[in-house]
């Protein structure tokens, strides 16, 4: 069995940070000018660069997700078709605007949204669809656009999970309508929090803009001369959703250091697949390392009774572990008693299990892992 520290937390994710950020953020706080300005815009840039289409930065992914909703007139009375099994912040951001999330069944194989379930949960309000990029994988994402086409549908993708994954040779982010991404602690890449909106829709990039800053317009090209607008109109609901320049000066640093996070998470997914490929009893997702670049690493235990157990033993052994996710259907305020069944998130939620996964993360850290995890079940 492979050798471990005893007194080793092997985490489950975490932040990998260095010189080199905690510089770039001292050099914000000796020029003293902490919100937004030529930091936040110098990230934008270098993410255009980056996904070949104009990006606009925000505080947080789930800020993302609410103006880029907004941004394309969903609002009160619609209604956006969205995975159930996906972290509540896609839920609270269709909410947020006075759309209501309907909760729409995953294929079994990619745990990504199942179009073909969506289409039946169709309505007269249906406005928008939001597939999530599970663990960084797209899914069907062909027929998505194809179904949100055919159905006069806008697309906004939640791509949290999917920085740096790509698509038919384009980066998530680069095709499609919107995508909206996370730069929070233990993403792809991080700028502590943060995140960002990818579109070559010009009207819902003026939108992004002028909301982020409570409906100030113009005022972004302000701040990135150092300026603000005294004097302003606002002719549309905003919110405080702008990004500082703490926050990207510290994503600029991470952003050069993607190749080095990209290879080092394929790697240890890649050892993990190879690791697993024989036990009948552990399912990993299935997912093409030459074009994702895993967030998480989940999978499916088949027949699993008591996932709080196992866990808990994986903690003993200093193994963390997480579940990604608890379906929202469930939740009281999104639960809709009327909706039909969503029969493949109900049963794959209670076996899903995601094991550690982060760049710092050692071969002999997953070697270890998978020996405690093919021992315990």
């Amino acid at each position: 069995m492979t050798q471990h520290d005893p007194e080793k937390i092997i985490r489950l994710s975490k932040s990998c940070l260095s010189s080199t950020e905690r510089q770039a953020v001292m050099g914000v706080l000796e020029r003293e000018f902490l919100g937004m300005g030529s930091e936040v815009q110098q990230f934008e840039q270098a993410l255009t660069e980056f996904f070949g289409r104009p990006a606009v930065c925000v505080v947080n992914g789930t800020a993302a997700l609410h103006l880029a909703l907004q941004a394309c007139n969903i609002g009160s009375g619609d209604e956006v078709l969205v995975p159930s099994l996906t972290y509540v912040a896609s839920f609270q951001a269709i909410s947020a605007t006075g759309a209501k999330p309907v909760s729409c069944d995953v294929d079994h194989r990619t745990m990504t949204l199942d179009w073909r379930d969506a289409e039946s949960r169709l309505t007269p309000r249906s406005r928008a669809i939001m597939p999530v990029h599970y663990s960084g994988g797209v899914g069907d994402i062909d027929g998505i656009h194809a179904f949100a086409q055919r159905h006069g549908l806008r697309v906004i993708e939640d791509a949290a999970h999917a920085f740096g994954s790509t698509h038919h040779g384009k980066r998530v982010g680069g095709f499609g309508e919107v995508a909206c991404f996370s730069f929070d602690g233990i993403k792809n890449i991080t700028s502590g929090e943060g995140g960002c909106i990818v579109t070559d829709d010009q009207r819902v990039l003026q939108r992004v803009r002028d909301a982020r800053l409570l409906g100030v317009e113009k005022d972004t090209e302000k701040r990135y001369t150092g300026q603000r607008s005294w004097e302003f109109d606002v002719t549309a609901q905003g919110w405080r959703y702008h990004m500082s320049n703490v926050m990207a000066a510290m994503g600029l640093e991470q952003l050069k250091r993607f190749d080095e996070f990209a290879t080092a998470r394929r790697a240890r997914a890649r050892l993990y697949d190879e690791l697993l490929n024989n036990d009948p009893r552990i399912q990993p997702l299935q997912r093409d390392y030459d074009t994702v670049v895993p967030h998480i690493y989940v999978v499916r235990i088949a027949g699993l009774k008591d996932r709080k157990a196992l866990q808990t033993r994986m903690l003993e052994q200093g193994i963390q572990t997480g579940i990604h996710y608890q379906p929202n259907h469930w939740l009281s305020l999104y639960r809709d008693q009327t909706a039909a069944p969503l029969p493949v998130t109900e049963a794959v939620y209670p076996e899903l299990i995601t094991l550690p996964l982060h760049p710092e993360l050692s071969e002999d850290d997953v070697r270890f892992v998978v020996s405690q995890i093919q021992a315990l079940i």
